[in-house]
């Protein structure tokens, strides 16, 4: 077995079994904070970095990095809190989230721990919806919060949630508002981006926050009498959500008689072969790296075309 293919056999174990690895950090005082180490490329102390002009008042600058231009963002001042201090202890993580490699600015890195999904929870009620956490979990007797990076991302590269002229064919316009698509998604960004784009091509939503909470929905819904495939068009989901992520979801509507012909469409951050693989062992039907809205709106177009092919032949 090549170094590789060993490295995706262990995460693929960690993950198939509902956990993940936090990389722990600080950015000010004793409070820790938390991203997920699969999306974490390199941690390097802080290089030199370039201004530019009319840039987000978040980003620090850019650095070099591997050949590649980054941009490096005070991830402090991003969610609310003071800028961190200028220090030549301050550290890097450069990560890829969406398709594009970010840089982090940190006070400092701390730890890697291993966690169950179960273990990590929304964010408790109260803490408002401008706040920048997905997740919250708790370790050694301290608080650990998880920001939503992907709400940080989409301030600093804004994507065009705009589905392109042709993407959505007349035929399927006409008829798009009879199907229903379930959305889970921690990230309020995120799943209201997916949301925006569903709503455009024509289809009834529902956005979930979790694993949990979609697999209670469904279960609702054959529990209620009706099949799951009259009900619902699809289920789009992330992968990487509290309670319960969307491997373990995937696993469970694949073990259930009335919801394992749910045609599900894991759409995450995280890109790259190892996700390829694990759509396969768990059971999915289909991967796609987040977040390009004709991609995402071609999906689900071609669901809807699919069932109108079936039952023409019917």
């Amino acid at each position: 077995m090549t170094e590789q293919a060993g490295r995706l056999s262990e995460r693929a174990q960690l993950v198939g079994g509902n956990r993940m690895e936090l990389l722990l950090f600080h950015l000010r005082g004793r409070q820790s904070y938390g991203i997920n180490v699969f999306k974490v490329k390199e941690i390097m102390p802080c290089p030199r970095l370039t201004n530019l002009p009319h840039h987000s008042p978040i980003v620090k600058g850019v650095a070099n990095i591997r050949g590649e231009t980054i941009s490096i963002v005070d991830l402090g001042l991003a969610i609310g809190l003071p800028a961190i201090q200028e220090s030549t202890d301050n550290v890097v993580i450069v990560t890829e989230y969406n398709r594009i490699t970010q840089g982090f600015l940190v006070k400092k890195v701390d730890r890697i721990i291993n966690l169950n999904w179960k273990e990590v929870h929304p964010p408790p009620a109260g803490t408002g919806k401008d706040n920048y956490l997905t997740a919250v979990t708790e370790y050694q007797g301290g608080m650990i919060e998880i920001i939503d990076v992907e709400k940080v991302i989409s301030e600093v590269h804004p994507v065009n949630e705009r589905i392109s002229k042709g993407v959505i064919a007349d035929t399927v316009k006409l008829i798009s508002s009879s199907y229903h698509v379930v959305v889970v998604d921690d990230s309020s960004v995120a799943r209201n981006q997916v949301i925006r784009c569903l709503e455009e091509v024509g289809v009834q939503t529902t956005g979930l926050e979790n694993g949990k909470q979609a697999l209670n929905y469904l279960q609702s819904i054959v529990e209620s009498g009706k099949d799951i495939r009259d009900e619902v068009l699809m289920l789009i989901s992330d992968i990487e959500m509290p309670e319960m992520d969307g491997y373990t979801l995937t696993t469970e509507i694949r073990s259930h008689p009335d919801l394992n012909k749910l045609d599900i469409l894991l759409h995450t951050s995280l890109s790259g072969i190892f996700n390829e693989a694990m759509v396969k062992k768990v059971g999915a039907d289909d991967f796609l790296a987040k977040y390009e809205a004709d991609e995402l709106a071609r999906k689900v177009v071609s669901r809807i075309e699919s069932l109108q092919t079936f039952e023409e032949v019917e």
